[in-house]
C-alpha cells in the first residue's frame, strides 16, 4: 500500500493501454456531449477535425480509467480528490488510437486542517499511439498519512 511518505517528487510514471473505439465514441457523444463532430462522419468529415472524433470529455474519461486500474495494480491509500486544473485537449482522438498516460509527482504536502492527509499535485500527459500528447491537465489527489 503507498501512502503520503511513499509518494516522491518527481517520480513519472507511465501506464495503460485504451484502444479508441468508433462505437464507444459515438455512444459517449450522444449521451454526454452530442455535437455533429463527434456523431456523424460526414459532418465530422466538414469540420477542421476532418473525421469523428471523440469528445474531449470523453478522453477524460478513457484517461480516469487508465488512471484507476493503475491505481488496482498499485495500490493507494488514496482519499479522492478534490479537482483538476488547467485541462487541456491539445490535439483530437479518433477511433482507433489507442491511448496512454504518464503522470509526474510536482508537489506534495501535509493538510494543515486534516494531518492525517497528504495533498499531491500530479501532472498528467496522455498521449496517443504516436507518443502525441492529445491531453494534459494537472490534478490535486488526497492520499492518507501512514502515521507517526
Amino acid at each position: 500500500m503507498l501512502y503520503y511518505e511513499d509518494i516522491e517528487i518527481g517520480v513519472v510514471q507511465s501506464f495503460g493501454e485504451y484502444p479508441v473505439t468508433r462505437e464507444e465514441v459515438i455512444e459517449f457523444a450522444t449521451k454526454y456531449d452530442p455535437q455533429p463532430f463527434h456523431l456523424d462522419d460526414e459532418a465530422a468529415a466538414k469540420t477542421h477535425f476532418g473525421k469523428l472524433s471523440a469528445s474531449g470529455w470523453h478522453t477524460g474519461s478513457m484517461a480516469m480509467r487508465m488512471i484507476v486500474d493503475n491505481f488496482k495494480k498499485h495500490e493507494q491509500a488514496g482519499l479522492g480528490s478534490p479537482g483538476i486544473d488547467n485541462l487541456r485537449w491539445i490535439k483530437p482522438v479518433f477511433p482507433g488510437d489507442i491511448l496512454r498516460c504518464e503522470s509526474e509527482i510536482i508537489s506534495k504536502r501535509r493538510s494543515e486542517s486534516r494531518p492525517e492527509m497528504g495533498i499531491t499535485i500530479g501532472r498528467l500527459t496522455v498521449f496517443n499511439q504516436d507518443d502525441e500528447p492529445v491531453m494534459t491537465m494537472e490534478s490535486t489527489g488526497l492520499i492518507a498519512v501512514r502515521g507517526d
